[in-house]
Formats: C-alpha cells, sequence, structure tokens
C-alpha cells in the first residue's frame, strides 16, 4: 500500500476590479513538506477576464504571476523571496493580498501521487 502524503493547496485567483471581490480561478500551488514538493500552474482565460473588465491589463497579470512561479520554482530571479524554505514561499506567496491576484485561503488532504492530486485539482477547480 503506497503511504499517503498531507498536502495544502490554494487556488490562484484574479481579481479585475478589486473594489468589486469578484474573482476568476487561474492557477494552483500544491505544497507537500514532507515530499519537498511545491507546484503551481497557470491559464489565464483572456475573454472571461476582459468580460468582468474590458480594460484589465492582461499584460501585467502576465508578468505578476510569472513572478509567482518563479517564487514558487526557487529561482533567482523570484528575488529574496524565491530564496525561502518551500513552506515559506507557499506561506507567502497564501498570504491575504488586496491586489488583482490573490489565493484562496489553504486547504489540506492527503494524497499518495501528488503529481495526479494536483491535475485532478487542477481540471476541477482552474479549467
Amino acid at each position: 500500500m503506497h503511504e499517503k502524503h498531507l498536502y495544502d493547496y490554494a487556488v490562484i485567483r484574479v481579481v479585475p476590479r478589486v473594489e468589486r471581490e469578484e474573482f476568476i480561478n487561474i492557477g494552483l500551488m500544491l505544497f507537500c513538506k514532507r515530499q519537498r514538493y511545491l507546484r503551481i500552474q497557470y491559464h489565464i482565460p483572456k475573454e472571461k477576464i476582459l468580460s468582468f473588465c474590458p480594460d484589465f491589463d492582461i499584460e501585467q497579470l502576465q508578468i505578476n504571476i510569472e513572478a509567482f512561479t518563479k517564487i514558487c520554482s526557487g529561482k533567482k530571479e523570484g528575488g529574496p523571496i524565491g530564496e525561502f524554505e518551500l513552506a515559506e514561499r507557499f506561506r507567502w506567496l497564501t498570504a491575504v493580498k488586496s491586489s488583482s491576484i490573490q489565493t484562496s485561503r489553504p486547504h489540506s488532504g492527503f494524497s499518495e501521487n501528488l503529481d495526479k492530486t494536483f491535475d485532478r485539482l487542477y481540471t476541477e477547480l482552474v479549467l
């Protein structure tokens, strides 16, 4: 029998107009301390975002979400936060923010296969 691993995940959301508090799910982060696993993936649905806010800056969103990716992967381009331990990076990325990119509160679960769990959650919650 395979060992189950405790994981946390958060949905990445774009909030086209922060004052309206409406959001669109665009990505997912999944973290497992025991397996030293931190994965992020996103998809920017341009038409959907622009239907909420026609003058939303999609190019800036792309730049900002790429910064999330660099921090998550620990790349040097992620700045000093990218050098944090995995758990610290996950916690920093999921901290409550009042900007156009936000995350859900973290949720926990158990998984025998983190990649399969990530793919299932990404399909269910983002696509």
